[in-house]
């Protein structure tokens, strides 16, 4: 089982190796998508507590982080 993850991470590291912008992209269109999210339908679930946008700043952060690492 541990050979597989080993694999996994290895694949999902070259990938975004030559993709350096791609998570930070994906971060901000989850934003946008809150932001759709909050005025199309402003009394949802997902409207209220914010998910996309918590989930697109982590993965912002996240991809910023790894594009400083590479």
């Amino acid at each position: 089982m541990s050979w597989r993850i080993s694999e996994i991470l290895e694949w999902l590291s070259n990938y975004l190796a030559t993709r350096k912008g791609l998570l930070p992209i994906t971060g901000f269109t989850l934003v946008l998508v809150n932001l759709l999210i909050v005025i199309l339908f402003p009394d949802s679930l997902a409207a209220r507590y914010n998910i996309s946008m918590h989930f697109g700043i982590l993965i912002a952060i996240l991809g910023f982080m790894i594009a400083k690492l590479l």
